[in-house]
């Protein structure tokens, strides 16, 4: 069982990590965050934690967030498909990572999860799921993030090979659910379509977990999981147009009937990052990196989890809903 701690989690005002604090706080441990200064917070409101505030990217600010901790579990990331700064993004996942593995190492933490992606994985050539093992190399990976969490990862094994620390990665598929407050890239796709302004869809797929389900197998990765061993976290394979359909399903929104080519919209989503480069505001609608990693069903086996440490995960189906009906009550499928 865990034990009571205290744990220090990471990227707790964000989407997986508050789902983390809250399943550590449901079965009565104590909790200490690391937050930014003025970031943020409503994803910790009314919870009972220590709150440390600190910076990822400032190693003397993790000393004392981290002392006296029983267990880590270093959930933050930059998770964007685009950015105009890739360098900081490197340093936020990268030196992020290696910072925060080593305050835990020299503060004599017993155990530490470090979130992955599967993002950093192999996608299998045959088009079945893939798994840990699923040979795979940085030429593979596309676009800054995957590039950034593969050089993470590689910076975690080696802090955990050089150290000895007791560290078990997980690697996430596609999490769904409530609290996505920024939202990520996938919650911005289903606001979009529960909004019914998904008028076109492209062959693609992901494998859709709950959040809440990711989250509980953080727990189980950390009370059963083998040190230094990857475990997907993942649930259901679904096509983009099943995940559409399902969204429109649950909104009740007409769904998108028309599949359309990449080609054509790799002209659109260049000059949608041109614009947002020059003018300095908001996100591309599309981005090459996105059309370009689309172009491979992101489908993964969680049997490893299932096997080893007893994750579960309920449907894809149910995480889409349960985003849905979030996003409405949270009043973002009224914005323009």
């Amino acid at each position: 069982m865990i034990s009571k701690g205290p744990y220090l989690v990471t990227g707790a005002t964000g989407f997986v990590g508050s789902a983390v604090v809250r399943q550590l706080l449901a079965i009565g441990a104590d909790v200490r965050v690391l937050a930014r200064p003025g970031n943020d917070r409503s994803n910790l409101t009314g919870l009972d934690v220590d709150i440390c505030e600190g910076d990822l990217l400032n190693p003397n600010s993790l000393v004392d967030a981290v002392n006296g901790c029983e267990g880590l579990f270093h959930v933050a990331a930059d998770y964007r498909l685009w950015t105009r700064g890739p360098d900081s993004m490197f340093r936020a996942n990268v030196d992020g990572t290696r910072a925060i593995l080593r305050a835990a190492i020299n503060a004599g933490v017993k155990r530490a999860i470090y979130t992955s992606s599967v993002a950093v994985l192999g996608i299998d050539p045959t088009g079945q799921p893939s798994d840990e093992e699923t040979p795979v190399s940085f030429d593979d990976m596309i676009g800054v993030y995957k590039q950034s969490k593969f050089r993470a990862e590689e910076a975690a094994m080696h802090e955990i090979i050089e150290t000895g620390l007791d560290c078990v990665i997980v690697n996430p598929s596609t999490p769904i659910g409530p609290r996505d407050i920024k939202p990520t890239p996938t919650g911005r796709l289903v606001v979009e379509a529960a909004a019914g302004r998904m008028p076109a869809y492209v062959d693609t797929g992901l494998n859709v977990a709950h959040v809440d389900d990711v989250a509980t197998g953080h727990l189980l990765a950390y009370e059963h999981g083998v040190s230094r061993r990857r475990y997907i976290l993942g649930g259901d394979d679904m096509s983009l147009r099943e995940i559409l359909e399902t969204v429109a399903i649950c909104a009740s929104v007409k769904p998108p009937r028309i599949r359309i080519p990449r080609a054509p919209i790799y002209p659109l989503a260049f000059c949608a990052e041109q614009w947002c480069k020059l003018t300095g505001k908001g996100e591309p609608f599309a981005t090459v990196d996105g059309l370009k990693m689309s172009k491979k069903k992101m489908y993964f086996s969680s049997k490893r989890a299932e096997t080893e440490i007893g994750y579960q995960h309920r449907s894809g189906r149910d995480a889409l809903n349960d985003a849905v009906e979030w996003f409405r009550a949270q009043g973002y499928l009224n914005r323009a």
